[in-house]
């Protein structure tokens, strides 16, 4: 039963996409496959709200723990595994249920993506450039050529290098080099959870509160033992990166938390930028009590 659909739940951080693939899965008999760019990692659980085994309701769940800390995550690799994942799931009869808020990862996956030129000597010289100045003199020189770009991207400075490497080699904005959105295979569907910024907001501290408590630091700690600050990407993710300053004692503990909390603000405001440009996107409330079957109708239309 190739013809499964292709499902994906998408939104942004602390809106509730979990509990609604958790509950599609449920309905369709799906697995879920995650689209989260850090949970890939094995040992981020706490500071990447990764679901605990005992709250998967017994649905199997893919691309989870897959690298260590150490080892870099590319879009590229993601999305040849995630697509052999969807692939195996068809063949099976299930619904792939794919959720997570790295928009870049979930449509590389979704949609007909081939990935822009790269040039080993100019990724060199930037990333040299990068050690030498710093992410924040890269991001105001992209955010001249690239103000659209340099908005998504933030202070993430792998991908300032990557859209300054493109926008070198093709001369080109990076947004105008990625494809139109149309999706690899037409039986895909994707859900938006949609939510107030000033109750994302407050979900978002009260999250940041709760991962303190349940040991983040500990956590973080753990892996910095693991080699968490070599990791060129698990390093920079948000949360660990602010307690690895912490515990180098750069900042204060507060500090961390209050930069974890209004980095995470930012970095939604990214992801509803990006989700909002996809008009194929069919939104539910995240407090809607039909929402699951919205999304259902959603599905067989």
């Amino acid at each position: 039963m190739s013809n499964a659909p292709i499902v994906a739940v998408v939104g942004a951080t602390a809106s509730g996409k979990s509990d609604l693939a958790l509950d599609l899965a449920e309905r369709l008999g799906g697995e879920i496959i995650n689209t989260d760019a850090m949970q890939v990692y094995r040992g981020m659980d706490i500071g990447t709200a990764k679901l605990p085994v005992a709250e998967r309701r017994g649905i199997t769940h893919h691309l989870l723990d897959l690298l260590e800390v150490t080892e870099p995550a590319t879009v590229a690799k993601f999305q040849d595994v995630a697509r052999g994942l969807i692939a195996d799931c068809r063949g099976r009869g299930v619904v792939p249920v794919l959720v997570g808020g790295s928009a870049l990862y979930t449509r590389a996956i979704l949609d007909k993506f081939d990935f822009q030129p790269t040039d080993p000597e100019v990724r060199e010289r930037l990333e040299a450039e990068l050690a030498e100045v710093g992410a924040g003199v890269l991001l105001a020189r992209l955010t001249e050529l690239d103000p659209a770009t340099a908005e998504i991207m933030g202070a993430n400075p792998r991908r300032i290098v990557r859209a300054l490497e493109v926008i070198e080699l093709t001369g080109a904005p990076y947004a105008s080099t990625l494809p139109e959105p149309t999706y690899a295979d037409p039986d895909t569907v994707q859900i938006g959870v949609d939510i107030d910024r000033a109750v994302s907001d407050a979900r978002i501290a009260e999250r940041v509160h709760a991962m303190w408590t349940a040991g983040f630091v500990d956590e973080v700690r753990d892996l910095e033992a693991r080699g968490l600050r070599d990791g060129v990407t698990a390093s920079r993710a948000i949360g660990y990166a602010q307690i690895l300053q912490f515990l180098a004692g750069e900042i204060s503990e507060d500090e961390a938390r209050e930069q974890t909390i209004n980095r995470t603000r930012r970095f939604v405001r990214r992801q509803d930028g990006w989700f909002r440009k996809d008009p194929r996107i069919v939104w539910v409330d995240h407090d809607d009590p039909n929402r699951v079957e919205k999304a259902m109708n959603a599905l067989r239309a």
